[in-house]
């Protein structure tokens, strides 16, 4: 199997690497965070002029048409740099909703402004109770003439708080954990009877909570069949996994790299840490993780877009396995390495470390995971 990138495939990388050097600093992270939305409005225009708001939009919608390897490539470098702006929600959720249940109609309205950056959105699927589970909705859609009105609450909105409009997943029939009966539904930020409220994560992101009172839906934004829609809410989790391996993998890099220079720069005994054998035995360890997530990321990667949801959930439930082992694994090391230094908040180590700890959690943990494809009788195609 070749795993060279395409011209264009290494003309991102290129790009959107030069980028984060240049401009996304730990310093200059934390200024942006510091700004009103959580994140740089001047970072998310200079990613749309880039053409990464673009990349996973077909060009028949007016997006770049790219892959799963196109969204790897920007995702590994965005974990590099500890990236706040919200792409992630916006861009791969979101949008990958879109992408996958909207209409032609609808894609020629949203599409547009979320591959330039004008507009932002965000997921709202996650529920209290739901846990790793997509198919827990117990948010009410209820028939109103030929539209819809929502009633309920959503938890843990990526970047809720700073979102033009929505994609809900609600239920028009049946019971929470029951896959049949789901919805999406267009909300836009402003809707008379959805309030919200934002708040600060673990890892520098921002997230809100949503609460619905009979909010009224047209059926213009209903995405394809209000009561069919699991097989799109689950392809859309399957990408954003293989998206958050390949940050995960970026984040761990540069936990690696930092690491590795600080058991070259502190001194002790009158000599590097890194002189002593037990050390360096420690950072080749944490190499050999980060090269085995990695392989996993490269699995997921080349799975996301495959059109069995079985196969495709085997290949990314391995791959978070391998993602949250490797994750800990390095991010411990790389805090135990750096002494007191690791856990501060003035070093970009212990940053990484929640980034990855929260990567782990998301969508479900190793564990989870590994339950997962015990239940599947592991991996067959292996």
């Amino acid at each position: 199997m070749d795993f060279d990138l395409s011209d264009e495939q290494a003309m991102i990388k290129d790009s959107v690497e030069r980028l984060i050097l240049d401009r996304y600093g730990f310093e200059q992270r934390n200024a942006y965070r510091a700004e009103e939305p959580g994140f740089s409005r001047d970072m998310w225009a200079a990613f749309a002029e880039l053409g990464l708001t673009a990349v996973p939009f077909a060009e028949d919608d007016g997006g770049f048409g790219g892959g799963p390897v196109e969204t790897m490539i920007v995702m590994e470098a965005f974990g590099r740099g500890l990236v706040v702006e919200p792409y992630l929600a916006s861009i791969v959720m979101a949008g990958g909703a879109i992408r996958h249940a909207a209409s032609a109609e609808q894609r020629a309205a949203w599409v547009p402004g979320l591959a330039d950056g004008s507009i932002r959105l965000a997921f709202a699927f996650a529920e209290r109770h739901s846990r790793y589970d997509p198919a827990f909705v117990a948010l009410k859609a209820k028939p109103d003439g030929d539209g819809f009105r929502l009633s309920g609450e959503k938890t843990l909105v990526l970047h809720g708080d700073s979102a033009d409009g929505f994609i809900v997943t609600a239920r028009t029939s049946g019971a929470p954990g029951e896959e049949a009966g789901i919805g999406l539904f267009y909300v836009p930020a402003g809707a008379s009877g959805l309030s919200r409220r934002g708040y600060p994560t673990q890892d520098g992101m921002r997230a809100a909570e949503l609460s619905f009172e009979a909010v009224s839906v047209p059926a213009s934004h209903v995405l394809g069949d209000p009561a069919g829609a699991f097989p799109a809410i689950a392809r859309v989790v399957d990408e954003t996994i293989a998206a958050l391996s390949a940050e995960a993998v970026g984040s761990m890099a540069r936990m690696h790299e930092l690491t590795i220079a600080y058991l070259k720069e502190r001194k002790q005994f009158g000599v590097p840490i890194g002189d002593f054998q037990v050390l360096q035995h420690r950072g080749a360890e944490m190499y050999m993780a980060l090269e085995q997530a990695r392989s996993m990321m490269l699995y997921a990667t080349m799975n996301a877009a495959e059109p069995d949801a079985e196969t495709r959930r085997e290949a990314i439930s391995a791959a978070k396995v391998q993602i949250g082992r490797s994750a800990t694994f390095i991010g411990r090391n790389a805090v135990q390495l750096h002494g007191g230094v690791g856990v501060t908040m003035e070093y970009e180590v212990a940053h990484h470390f929640k980034r990855t700890a929260m990567i782990d959690l998301a969508f479900g943990d190793a564990d989870h995971h590994l339950e997962v494809l015990a239940e599947q009788g592991g991996l067959r195609g292996l």
